[in-house]
């Protein structure tokens, strides 16, 4: 059942605190601001995000315009790598929540893609990048020929437009020394 009105705004809020968290964490960890424990507190910020989305999941569905926060459950289940079976059940649940106009079909896309490169697959909408001391390049692809056709279909622009965006912001920053390995998207 979808309503105009948000319900639960208690955990959109919490949603939405975990996933700016999480981000502000992930941008000083893009930016090699952060030393060996701090990353390993990120890793455990995303690993109790993961269990409490879980939670929400199993008991709300996914969250989608009813609940607010969607974009914050979007945000911490995209981030959920160390939880595959999470990952592919908020692609699915997210996946109806398109079907019945309550989420966006870019979400989806995006999270299906990081699904598919988190279990060592070839994604299908390009949105997955790798960003390394050498540069950041696309994560393995199916049927590059038809990506943009793919994109098309989902309201993603297309891949060349897509990669300048993302290179442009995770342009090296010449104070850093060196840059980290860090699985990107959200600007796909």
């Amino acid at each position: 059942m979808t309503t105009d009105e948000p319900q639960r705004p208690d955990l959109a809020r919490e949603l939405i605190a975990r996933a700016a968290q999480s981000a502000r964490h992930r941008a000083k960890r893009v930016r090699n601001q952060l030393d060996a424990i701090q990353v390993g507190q990120g890793r455990h910020i995303d690993h109790v995000n993961a269990r409490i989305l879980g939670h929400i999941l199993a008991d709300h569905d996914w969250p989608g315009h009813r609940l607010d926060g969607a974009r914050a459950a979007w945000s911490i289940a995209l981030h959920s790598d160390d939880d595959y079976a999470l990952q592919r059940a908020a692609t699915t649940l997210l996946g109806r929540a398109v079907q019945a106009g309550d989420a966006l079909v870019q979400h989806w896309a995006h999270l299906h893609d990081r699904a598919l490169v988190t279990s060592g697959r070839a994604q299908e909408y390009g949105t997955q990048f790798l960003l390394s001391a050498d540069g950041t390049e696309l994560c393995p692809l199916r049927a590059p020929g038809s990506v943009d056709a793919r994109r098309a279909t989902v309201g993603l622009p297309p891949l060349a437009v897509a990669f300048t965006t993302v290179r442009r912001r995770y342009a090296p920053d010449s104070s850093a020394d060196e840059a980290p390995t860090v699985l990107l998207s959200g600007a796909a």
